[in-house]
C-alpha cells in the first residue's frame, strides 16, 4: 500500500512540474492537480478504511462520471471561451474533483468532505479562470458527479468513530480513528 501511495504522490510531482513547464496560471496548475487529488483521496480512503465495497462504488461512480462527461462533450459540441475546441460541456475536471469529494460525503459524511468540496470547487473556478469553460459547464460537471456518487455510494456502517480537530495553541489540525468494539 505505502508503494502505491508512494507512486501516486511521485506522479502528483510529475504532473506539477510539467504543468509548470507551460507557463499556467497556479490557479490553473491547482485545477489540473486536483482533478487528479481528489479523486485518488477517495480510493485511497477505501483502502486506508479496509473498505472493499466502498472502493467498488467509487470506481462505478467515477467510471460513470467519466463516460457521461465524455458523451456529453461529444454530443454537445460546445465551443470552448477560448476557442481550442469544442469539448466545453461538461467540465471533465470538475466532474472528476467533485467525484472524490462526493464520494467521501456519501459514503463517510459530509464533515469530512468539506474541504474537499472546496478543492472542487476552486478546480472548477480554475476552469473558468483559464478560460476553458463557461460557469454552466462547471455546474453540470459538479452536478454529474454529485449525481453518479449519490445513486452508486452507500453510507459506510463499519465500528469506527473519526474525530477531527485543531489545536489554537500548537497551531496543529489532527484526526483520531477509533475502532469500536460491541
Amino acid at each position: 500500500m505505502k508503494l502505491i501511495i508512494n507512486n501516486i504522490f511521485k506522479s502528483l510531482i510529475i504532473f506539477y512540474f510539467i504543468t509548470s513547464a507551460f507557463g499556467y496560471s497556479t490557479e490553473r496548475k491547482v485545477g489540473d492537480i486536483m482533478q487528479i487529488a481528489l479523486p485518488i483521496t477517495a480510493i485511497s480512503s477505501t483502502y486506508y478504511m479496509n473498505d472493499t465495497n466502498g472502493a467498488k462504488q467509487f470506481l462505478k461512480s467515477y467510471f460513470t462520471t467519466s463516460v457521461f462527461t465524455y458523451l456529453l462533450k461529444v454530443a454537445t459540441h460546445k465551443l470552448r471561451p477560448d476557442g481550442s475546441d469544442y469539448m466545453s460541456f461538461p467540465s471533465g475536471h470538475t466532474s472528476s474533483a467533485f467525484s472524490g469529494a462526493s464520494f467521501i460525503h456519501f459514503r463517510y459524511g459530509f464533515k469530512y468532505s468539506i474541504p474537499l468540496y472546496f478543492l472542487a470547487s476552486f478546480t472548477g473556478y480554475s476552469r473558468v479562470y483559464a478560460d476553458k469553460h463557461h460557469t454552466e459547464d462547471v455546474i453540470a460537471g459538479a452536478g454529474l458527479a454529485i449525481f453518479n456518487s449519490w445513486y452508486f455510494t452507500s453510507k459506510y456502517n463499519k465500528s469506527y468513530s473519526f474525530n477531527l480537530y485543531y489545536n489554537p495553541n500548537s497551531k496543529t489540525i489532527g484526526i483520531n480513528i477509533y475502532k469500536l468494539d460491541f
